[in-house]
């Protein structure tokens, strides 16, 4: 037997001490990854509800209260982005973010509006809010692209007619807070509640996108469309500017849109509004 203050018995003692600590250390952060994981879903649900105005205060409700609005008023789909059309069976685990950086599942950004960013995932999700008879309220989309410092993450939402915005909201971004970071202000958010995407209502399509953001108070053509940048924040408004336009194009969104908005047509009997 080895004396206690042997070398060899410290050594032995320190090596399983480390031994425990490290697998103490690795399943801590297991778990907190686990429930770092579950934050973010619940704080871009929590932004889907509020773009949506499913609730007066979102930022209020409780992990539990998040996850019952989520599933009992909004239906999660699956759009691939160049064709329009649902993506059947799709994966719930499947992460745009990851896809926008596999080669096999992006595709370059190209055409007349930017992101700042070199490509783009080709499919991604949507969330429909629908009424008790399973008419559409309102549709809300997944929008980002670069600012000043970071790429900026949000949603927005447009009512039944596809074409007026609902509401918008940005989670996540690097911006300079009390300048570009005054994009997650919900006295500024507040300003694109009921602008216009398009001038034509019927022609969704790139030549009548109006949306957008003006630097000082928008004119009277452009009031119905357009939204005051931020103070002293040229290059983040330009960036929120650019993503929208991007967003709503035909490379983006445009396809689905015009898509959805032939499907509600057919299903309420009437024409696209």
């Amino acid at each position: 037997m080895l004396p206690k203050d042997s070398i060899t018995n410290t050594f032995i003692v320190s090596l399983a001490l480390c031994i425990v600590c490290s697998l103490l250390v690795s399943s801590a952060a297991v778990s907190l990854k686990g429930r770092q994981d579950e934050n973010k879903v619940v704080d871009r649900q929590r932004n889907i509800i509020a773009a949506a105005g499913l609730s007066d205060a979102p930022k209020d409700l409780s992990i539990s209260e998040v996850k019952e609005i989520f599933e009992k008023q909004v239906e999660q789909r699956l759009v691939d982005l160049d064709t329009g059309e649902y993506v059947e069976e799709a994966d719930s685990k499947f992460d745009p973010r990851k896809a926008a950086k596999d080669p096999s599942l992006n595709e370059e950004i190209e055409g007349a509006y930017s992101i700042g960013l070199k490509n783009r995932e080709k499919q991604t999700w949507v969330y429909l809010i629908k009424d008790g008879s399973g008419n559409l309220e309102k549709v809300v989309l997944p929008i980002y692209g670069k600012g000043l410092w970071s790429t900026m993450y949000g949603f927005i939402a447009l009512n039944g007619d596809l074409r007026t915005v609902g509401g918008i909201t940005f989670y996540e971004h690097g911006e300079t807070p009390g300048l570009g970071g005054e994009i997650e202000n919900p006295q500024w958010q507040g300003k694109w509640a009921g602008k216009q995407i398009w001038e034509i209502a019927q022609q969704r399509d790139d030549k009548n996108l109006r949306v957008g953001v003006t630097k000082g108070a928008p004119t009277e053509s452009d009031a119905d469309y357009k939204v005051d940048g931020l103070s002293g924040a040229t290059i983040t408004s330009r960036g929120v500017d650019s993503l929208l336009k991007y967003w709503f194009s035909s490379n983006g969104f445009g396809n689905y849109l015009n898509k959805l908005a032939s499907q509600q047509g057919a299903n309420n009997g009437s024409p696209n509004g």
